[in-house]
């Protein structure tokens, strides 16, 4: 029997066996496509180091909501630095820009506090604070958190000082003792000795600045000792341990900007040194005198109309050998910032605005500020038609036309000879006379209260105001007579004239009796009589001593001679 050999067809089209990795391909590539799609941006950020933050952990959070994580982490070529690799989120492509900041938050005690203690739970993680700028994917983080963040509303200002204290990052900054700010940090000038203080001012109190505000440094405690006792000052606890910063604009005639942006501001060593450096721009000059400038020192102020306009910077003796003179230069200091001009003109520099002045006047001279200290200053003041007195001489300083100098020698000897007088007066005896003076003029007071009391005493005797009116009657009646005799009336005037003798006759006899030997009129009379006399006798004796010596009353009398 044959056998038949198998019929073998072809099938048209694939075989069904190719589905299965045309499937595998399909998955895959989806997944990909899927991944890639939605999967963040790469970025990486630089550190100094890499302290706290561990690859596959350390998460990247904005206002604490994970938008990232660290991937890894390498060194960079020179191994100067760590670089981290991040993959963020998708979407987190707007956060990505050139002026972004990166940091590390960790546990960490500052001024502000103790900050970051969460972590100490959840670990260290990257915080990110957006920024404008151009898309960029490599970035340099910062080693220290920042103390103010892009969301907080105020100004950013910068101070310059030659002396920064114990003022650091984070120290305070006050207005009027309310907190108003905060150092953000502080540099070393291009000149090596001025230091940049970064400074930020909060809202509200950042529209307080202007261009004229003052800033000072509050750190510490300052304490001074017056007649009013210990006096000490500090701006708050805080400012003692950490150092400080206050401010303040002061009411002005000259409007102030607002426009701050591109001031930087003096920040003075403490409150009274403002004053000193309020005015950035001096002008020197030189003076020549020929009398003495005893009390003239250094730092003496330069005033004119009585306003400090600066001060004494150096005095010197010269000596001419050829003529044998003398002569006294003083270099002086002006600020003329001090001086505002009411017009809106340009009036050139500050030299050719003095040298105009000195055409119409201007003149310096020395006035004494005080007779007590003979303490000397500069006075600047208009004088026209005074002669113009220049030394001649080429000085590395323009020079300024001097007056003569009051006599004040002439007032200093006559202060002292005062003073003089006043020492040799003998205190306690004068004392001694003023004394007696006074107890001589109340023994006086005395006797002549004692005189009227009498007198008094005398009136209210009896019979002596009867007597009074007796004789004040017997007068009338006399002068009755006199003017009826005018009138030819005889018989009347004889009959008037015996009653005004009867009434008379009476008035004697009543006072014939009160003045009797020992009647008490007589005593109070002979009483009142010696003490008259007592009282005339020490008047007539102070009368006589003044006459003789006149400053007997303040100097007291000569002491007496010997055989006196």
């Amino acid at each position: 029997m044959e056998i038949s050999s198998p019929q073998v067809t072809k099938k048209a089209g694939p075989s069904i066996i190719w589905l299965i990795p045309l499937i595998t391909v399909l998955v895959g590539g989806w997944l990909i496509f899927k991944t890639l799609s939605e999967q963040g941006p790469q970025v990486t950020i630089s550190f100094k180091t890499a302290e706290g933050i561990e690859a596959g952990k350390t998460k990247v959070k904005y206002k604490n909501v994970d938008i990232g994580v660290v991937e890894h982490i390498k060194f960079s070529e020179d191994f100067s630095n760590v670089i981290l690799t991040v993959e963020f989120s998708k979407g987190s492509e707007e956060f990505l820009k050139r002026n972004t900041r990166f940091w590390v938050v960790k546990p960490q005690v500052s001024l502000r506090g103790a900050t970051g203690l969460s972590t100490l739970i959840s670990g260290a993680y990257i915080e990110i604070e957006p920024g404008p700028g151009a898309p960029q994917f490599h970035f340099i983080g910062l080693e220290k958190q920042p103390v103010v963040t892009a969301e907080e509303l105020g100004k950013k200002i910068i101070l310059v000082t030659q002396n920064l204290g114990s003022i650091d990052t984070g120290s305070p900054v006050y207005y009027q003792g309310l907190l108003a700010g905060e150092v953000l940090g502080h540099e070393l000038g291009n000149d090596r000795k001025s230091i940049y203080v970064h400074t930020f001012i909060k809202d509200p109190f950042d529209q307080l600045l202007r261009g004229n505000t003052k800033f000072w440094n509050v750190s510490g405690i300052d304490v001074s000792v017056g007649a009013d006792g210990v006096k000490v000052e500090t701006e708050s606890i805080r400012s003692i341990l950490f150092g400080g910063i206050a401010f303040e604009t002061p009411d002005t005639l000259e409007q102030a900007t607002t426009d701050i942006d591109n001031l930087v501001f003096t920040l003075h060593d403490n409150y009274e040194s403002i004053e000193e450096h309020a005015y950035t721009k001096k002008i020197k000059f030189i003076l020549f005198f020929d009398s003495s400038v005893r009390g003239l020192t250094l730092g003496a102020p330069v005033e004119f109309k009585g306003i400090k306009v600066g001060s004494v910077l150096d005095v010197r003796l010269e000596f001419d050998s050829d003529d044998g003179t003398f002569r006294i230069p003083v270099l002086i200091e002006i600020e003329p910032q001090r001086i505002i001009d009411r017009g809106n003109r340009e009036v050139g520099s500050s030299y050719a605005t003095l040298n105009m002045l000195v055409e119409q006047g201007l003149r310096a001279r020395l006035q004494t500020g005080s007779l007590l200290t003979s303490q000397l200053y500069v006075e600047l003041d208009m004088h026209p038609g005074s002669p113009v007195n220049f030394s001649g001489e080429e000085m590395p300083f323009p020079e300024l036309p001097t007056l003569a100098t009051a006599n004040f020698g002439a007032i200093t000897q006559s202060a002292e000879d005062l003073l003089a007088k006043l020492n040799s007066i003998d205190i306690n005896r004068l004392s001694s006379v003023l004394i007696e003076t006074i107890e001589n003029a109340n023994t006086t007071l005395k006797n002549a209260d004692r005189a009227i009391g009498n007198a008094n005493d005398l009136l209210t005797i009896p019979g002596i105001p009867v007597a009074i009116e007796n004789l004040s009657v017997s007068l009338e009646n006399f002068r009755s007579i006199m003017n009826k005799v005018n009138e030819s009336n005889l018989q009347e005037a004889i009959n008037a004239g015996h009653t005004a003798l009867d009434n008379l006759t009476e008035t004697l006899d009543k006072t014939n009796n009160m003045l009797e030997p020992n009647s008490p009129i007589q005593y109070n009379l002979i009483k009142l009589t010696g003490e008259l006399e007592e009282t005339a006798r020490s008047i007539r004796s102070l009368i006589e001593t003044l006459e003789r010596d006149p400053q007997a009353l303040i100097f007291g009398k000569d002491e007496p001679k010997e055989g006196e």
